[in-house]
C-alpha cells in the first residue's frame, strides 16, 4: 500500500490545525485526494475531523451551518465542481446572512488533459469545469477565491478558516484545482498550531460612557434580536436587566432564545409600545429590528451593542443609533455590568421599574394565556392549540428550529424559550431548515430538537436527501409540518396590494393551494415514524409517539392539519 503525501493530506492537516470537527459533504469526483487521506487517517487511528455526506449540497451546507449554531466551531463543506456549488449556494447565502464561519471548497480542472504527465479523467473537458466558479459564489460569500497553487493550498486553508471566524463571521469559499491536490506535498517543518480568533472588545471609554447613560436613564428598555446567538451573552442580558430592572423585548425579526421568555422583565415579541416613554434604548444584536425602518421607534438614546452592527450584506439598514459599544456582545454586556456596579445604584428607582414591568410582564403572559384557551374551541387544530400542547408536552430541554412564514410570529411568542440556545430560525431563503435542525441534533444530541414548518416551506426543502441523512447518521427529530394547505403568505400579500381586486373579491387566487403529499408516509421509506393529525384531541398522543419514536432513534414527522 502506497502512502501517498500530497494536496488531500494538505487539506486534511489543514482542516486538523483549524480544530474542524467535520467535513459536512456532498462529493464531488474532485475529492479522491481528500478520500484517500480519509482512508489513511482512519487506518493510521489518526485524530482528525470526522466525515458527514449527504445526497444534496445545501443539505450539507445547513447541516455545517446548524453544528455551528450550536458550538460555535466552523466546519468544513466539501462540494461539487461547478453545478455543486450553485446548488449549495442557497446554504452558503443563509449562512452569510446568519454570519455563520465556515469553510467551503470545491474544485475544477486546470489541465482538462491537456498534461501528458497527468491523466485527468475525461469529464472535466466535457463541461465540469466552468472557469472560476468563484466568481459566481462572491455574492453570497464573505470572500471567494481560487487557491492559485499546490505550494499556497495548505496556508490558504488555513487563512481561509481563520478568516471565516473574524467580523463579519462568514463563509469562505476556495476552488481547488484537482491537479493542485494531486500535486505532492512537503508539510512545514515547523506547523504552528492555529490561534482561535481573538474576542474583540469595545472601548473603554465607550463602555464608561453607556454605563453613564444606563445609570441615569430613568426608563431604559432592552430590545435584542440576536443576543442569544452566544449562550455567554444570553446569561449575560439576564444579569444586566436583572441588575437595573430594564424591560426587555425581543425584536420584530429576532432569531434566537435572547432572554427567558418566563421572566418577569421579559414583554414578548415585537411589542414596542414600551418604548414610547423609553428615555433609552439598548438594542443588542440589532439587524433590522425597526419597520418601515425610517420610523424611529423612541425619543430616547439608542445605543447598538454588536460585533457587527452594520451589515454589509443587507442593500439597506438603518439601526437609528446614536451610540455604538461595538465589540463581542457577551463581552461588551459583561464590561457594562462591571462599569454600571462601580457607582451608586438607585434602589428606589430599580425597584419601582421592577414592580411596573412585572405587571406587565404578567398582564402580556395572561393575554397569551387567553389567546390559547380561546383556541381550544371546537375540533380543529389551531396553531395555537398546537403551541399549547407542544409547551405541555415536550421536555424543557428542548430545541426547536422555526422554518415557517405566516405562523413565525406565534411560535415567538407562544413557544417557551426559557434557556439558551433553545430557539433557531434561520435566514436567507426557504428549504434549509431540515439540515439546519439535523446539524443542531448533531452538535446536541441529548437534547430533543424539534422543527416546526409550514407545508410551503417543508416542500423548499431537499426532504429525501435529509431523511436519509437523519438515517445514516442517526440524527433522530421530530419535524412538524403546520398544514394549512396553502401558501398563505402568498395570498396575504396580492390581498394586501388588492384588497378591492378581483382576486379578493371572488376568492381566486394563483400560486396559493398546495395539493401536497401526504408528509406523515414520506419517513416510512427509511422506517421512520409519521403520523396524520387532523383533530386537537389527537395533539397530545401524536406528541408524545412522536418524542418516543425519537428516543429509539427514529425521525418522527407530523402531518398537523391547522385551521388556518
Amino acid at each position: 500500500m502506497k502512502n501517498y503525501l500530497d494536496g488531500g493530506e494538505a487539506i486534511l492537516e489543514a482542516f486538523r490545525k483549524l480544530k474542524i470537527d467535520y467535513i459536512m459533504s456532498s462529493p464531488g469526483s474532485e475529492w479522491s485526494p481528500i478520500w484517500e487521506a480519509l482512508a489513511r487517517q482512519k487506518l493510521d487511528n489518526k485524530a482528525g475531523p470526522a466525515f458527514v455526506e449527504s445526497w444534496h449540497e445545501t443539505l450539507a451546507v445547513n447541516m455545517a451551518t446548524g453544528y455551528t449554531l450550536m458550538t460555535g466551531r466552523p466546519q468544513a463543506v466539501l462540494l461539487h465542481a461547478g453545478v455543486g456549488v450553485l446548488q449549495g449556494s442557497m446554504g452558503i447565502h443563509g449562512a452569510m446572512q446568519n454570519e455563520v464561519p465556515m469553510v467551503v471548497m470545491s474544485g475544477e480542472s486546470q489541465t482538462l488533459g491537456e498534461d501528458p504527465a497527468l491523466d485527468i479523467e475525461a469529464q472535466w473537458y466535457g463541461g465540469l469545469t466552468v472557469g472560476g466558479i468563484e466568481r459566481l459564489v462572491e455574492p453570497v460569500a464573505k470572500w471567494a477565491r481560487a487557491v492559485t497553487s499546490p505550494h499556497t493550498l495548505y496556508e490558504s486553508v488555513i487563512r481561509a478558516g481563520e478568516m471565516a471566524q473574524r467580523m463579519p463571521k462568514g463563509p469562505i469559499y476556495l476552488n481547488v484545482a484537482l491537479e493542485h491536490m494531486l500535486h505532492d506535498w512537503t508539510p512545514p517543518a515547523a506547523a504552528r498550531e492555529v490561534p482561535p480568533a481573538p474576542i474583540v472588545r469595545p472601548r473603554q471609554e465607550d463602555v464608561a460612557k453607556v454605563a453613564e447613560l444606563v445609570r441615569n436613564s430613568k426608563n431604559p428598555v432592552i430590545v435584542t434580536e440576536t443576543a442569544g446567538r452566544d449562550p455567554k451573552a444570553f446569561s449575560a442580558l439576564v444579569e444586566l436587566a436583572d441588575l437595573l430592572a430594564i424591560a426587555v423585548i425581543n425584536g420584530r425579526v429576532n432569531a434566537y432564545a435572547n432572554f427567558p421568555t418566563n421572566h418577569p422583565l421579559y414583554l414578548g415579541m415585537g411589542r414596542y409600545k414600551a418604548l414610547d416613554d423609553a428615555d433609552l434604548v439598548l438594542l443588542v444584536g440589532g439587524r433590522a429590528p425597526w419597520y418601515p425602518p425610517r420610523r424611529r421607534p423612541t425619543s430616547g438614546k439608542i445605543v447598538a451593542v454588536h460585533d457587527n452592527p452594520l451589515k454589509d450584506h443587507m442593500i439597506y439598514q438603518t439601526l437609528h443609533a446614536d451610540y455604538y459599544l461595538e465589540g463581542d456582545i457577551a463581552e461588551s454586556l459583561t464590561l457594562l455590568i462591571a462599569a454600571t456596579k462601580s457607582a451608586r445604584i438607585d434602589a428606589a428607582t430599580v425597584s419601582a421599574r421592577r414592580q411596573r414591568w412585572t405587571r406587565e410582564h404578567d398582564n402580556y403572559v395572561a393575554e397569551l394565556r387567553a389567546a390559547r384557551e380561546k383556541a381550544q374551541n371546537g375540533s380543529a387544530i389551531d396553531p395555537l392549540s398546537l403551541l399549547g400542547a407542544l409547551a405541555e408536552a415536550m421536555p424543557a430541554d428542548t430545541i426547536y428550529v422555526d422554518e415557517t412564514i405566516t405562523h413565525s410570529p406565534l411560535i415567538r411568542q407562544h413557544l417557551p424559550q426559557t434557556t439558551p440556545q433553545s430557539f433557531f430560525r434561520g435566514s436567507g431563503g426557504l428549504g434549509q431548515g431540515i439540515g439546519t435542525a439535523l446539524g443542531i441534533k448533531l452538535a446536541a444530541p441529548a437534547r430533543p430538537v424539534t422543527l416546526l414548518i409550514g407545508d410551503g416551506s417543508f416542500l423548499y426543502n431537499p426532504i429525501i436527501q435529509a431523511l436519509g441523512a437523519s438515517k445514516r447518521h442517526e440524527l433522530p427529530i421530530i419535524i412538524i409540518v403546520l398544514n394549512n394547505k396553502k401558501y398563505e403568505a402568498m395570498r396575504k400579500g396580492h390581498v394586501h396590494h388588492y384588497p378591492d381586486g378581483a382576486s379578493a373579491s371572488k376568492d381566486l387566487h394563483f400560486g396559493v393551494t398546495i395539493d401536497g403529499p401526504d408528509y406523515e408516509r414520506l419517513g416510512s421509506h427509511f422506517g421512520f415514524h409519521g403520523e396524520r393529525v387532523e383533530y386537537r384531541a389527537e395533539l397530545e398522543v401524536a406528541l408524545s409517539s412522536a418524542l418516543a419514536a425519537t428516543k429509539e432513534g427514529k425521525t418522527a414527522i407530523l402531518n398537523v392539519v391547522v385551521s388556518q
